[in-house]
């Protein structure tokens, strides 16, 4: 008999061996499936949760929806872990599920605008909130923020006042200008300027003058929203008083000049200065209204700084109407302050577009405290933070780094290198763009870790502490801190060493 096999049994033979193959990789499977669904069906229901001593005590602290909701989404969690094939590692006990609900919900409850330290070298850095309220406004805010104020209501006469009225009073004081109001923002200043003197009509600006704000909101836009038309002149390096003469007609409502705060041109330039500009508005009967953007109370040269337009010069120069933000170096809160003439302001608060952009009671306590300050005050520099930092020395500054490095060589350990260094600042949100300020700078250096690895490490911290790179350096600019406390981090040593 011959042991040869036929050549019809080799399919045969193949498919025996790939079953025998198979056939432990199947088992494997259903006996996965089968793990996984036993993982399943022991996974505590909501209401036994809702049933934990633990759980109870929750449900003091929040609603029963919330609870509820947040125990659905963990126990959803578990179930994406064990069809994932980790539940040999998942504790499956009630204690453990309430403690990652307890954890869920502290985590949820966090809020998102947290505190953070500004050590980028950018003092009004926009991203990180601009301008730091002074003690006054602070307490202001609290004064008036958990029980009912008088905001409009007039004491004396029993009956509905002014919301503005105050703040009117200290900026015309401040200015010199006629009369004044208060709405959110610069840019809503501008919105309801243009759209109160000149919907409909033309407004004529130089071409130079035609800015791009932060988020990409530009000034032919924000004149489009108000219903202006605008007409412009001269060329974006070059404006001259005819360009504007030769513009006017009988459609057109208003001049605008705005104050190139965020960038300059040099060279071959020529600007319309304001005097000129309201020159020729009086032969035209026409009003002048300027955005100055930041805004200026006081002269910044007298502390070493270039000179930003002061509003009250600019008033004295004759400008109708001037718009500033509240938050840059004023330093007080988020606002757009309008000041000029009476007829005009009276004009804007008629204007439907004034109640829609008005400020709230927590803005206008905080800047009429700010304001008052202003007024009243026999060192406003020391007084209004953003000021203070924008003056400091750079002993001052060096000093502050001194007290620091100790501190943080301790917190970080021997394996980075920290050193005090010179550098420079700058004054940021569009404010005196090519203002340099000398500054003391930490820098943070690790063999093992990159620039980039340091700084994010460092973000982890509680606060938050914000650096800047440069030249593949993490750097921490002590300008704006006064603390040095605030740059040691309290972050758990080994896990920056990672």
């Amino acid at each position: 008999m011959s042991n040869k096999t036929n050549d019809n049994d080799a399919p045969i033979l193949c498919e025996k061996v790939m079953l025998n193959l198979l056939l432990p990789c199947v088992n494997l499977i259903f006996s996965m499936a089968d793990q996984t669904a036993t993982l399943l069906r022991e996974l505590p229901s909501i209401d036994r949760l809702l049933k934990h001593a633990r759980c109870e005590a929750l449900l003091t602290r929040y609603n029963r929806e919330y609870v509820i909701e947040q125990c659905r989404a963990v126990l959803d969690q578990i179930r994406g872990e064990i069809r994932q094939g980790h539940g040999q590692t998942i504790d499956l006990g009630e204690d453990t599920i309430i403690a990652r609900l307890d954890m869920r919900i502290v985590t949820d409850s966090q809020p998102s605008h947290r505190r953070v330290v500004n050590a980028t070298g950018t003092i009004l850095h926009t991203n990180l909130g601009r301008a730091l309220l002074s003690q006054a406004a602070i307490d202001a805010m609290l004064a008036v923020a958990d029980h009912p104020i008088n905001l409009e209501y007039d004491l004396a006469a029993g009956k509905r006042g002014k919301r503005e009225e105050t703040l009117e009073k200290l900026l015309t004081e401040l200015t010199g200008a006629e009369a004044a109001t208060v709405v959110n923002n610069n840019a809503a200043a501008v919105l309801l300027g243009l759209n109160t003197l000149a919907e409909g009509k033309e407004v004529i600006v130089s071409r130079g003058e035609l800015i791009e704000i932060g988020g990409a909101f530009r000034i032919p836009e924000i004149m489009a929203k108000s219903g202006a038309v605008l007409r412009e002149v001269g060329a974006t390096n070059r404006t001259h008083p005819a360009d504007y003469e030769n513009a006017i007609h009988e459609k057109t409502a208003l001049l605008l000049k705005v104050h190139t705060s965020n960038y300059k041109v040099v060279g071959f330039t020529a600007e319309v200065t304001l005097e000129e500009l309201v020159a020729i508005g009086k032969k035209h009967n026409l009003p002048v209204m300027e955005d100055l953007g930041s805004g200026a109370f006081i002269d910044l040269s007298q502390h070493g700084l270039s000179k930003e337009p002061i509003v009250a010069e600019r008033i004295q120069a004759g400008a109708s109407v001037v718009t500033f933000s509240g938050d840059k170096i004023l330093g007080g809160p988020q606002a757009g302050l309008m000041v000029g003439k009476k007829d005009l302001i009276d004009k804007m608060n008629k204007n439907h577009l004034q109640r829609a952009l008005r400020c709230g009671k927590l803005t206008l306590a905080a800047l009429e405290a700010t304001l008052r300050r202003y007024r009243q005050s026999p060192n406003i520099v020391e007084e209004i933070p953003t000021l203070r930092a924008f003056t400091r020395s750079v002993e001052e500054i060096r000093a502050t780094g001194e007290q620091l490095l100790p501190k943080l060589q301790v917190a970080l350990g021997a394996e980075f290198q920290i050193q005090l260094e010179d550098s420079t600042a700058q004054i940021g949100s569009g404010a005196l763009p090519t203002e340099e300020l000398p500054t003391v700078v930490v820098s943070v250096a690790n063999p093992k870790l990159t620039a980039n690895t340091i700084a994010q490490k460092f973000r982890t911290a509680n606060p938050p502490i914000i650096g800047r790179i440069k030249e593949d350096r993490f750097l921490l600019d002590l300008r704006t801190i006064f603390d040095p406390l605030e740059l040691v981090p309290n972050f758990n040593r080994a896990e920056i060493s990672q």
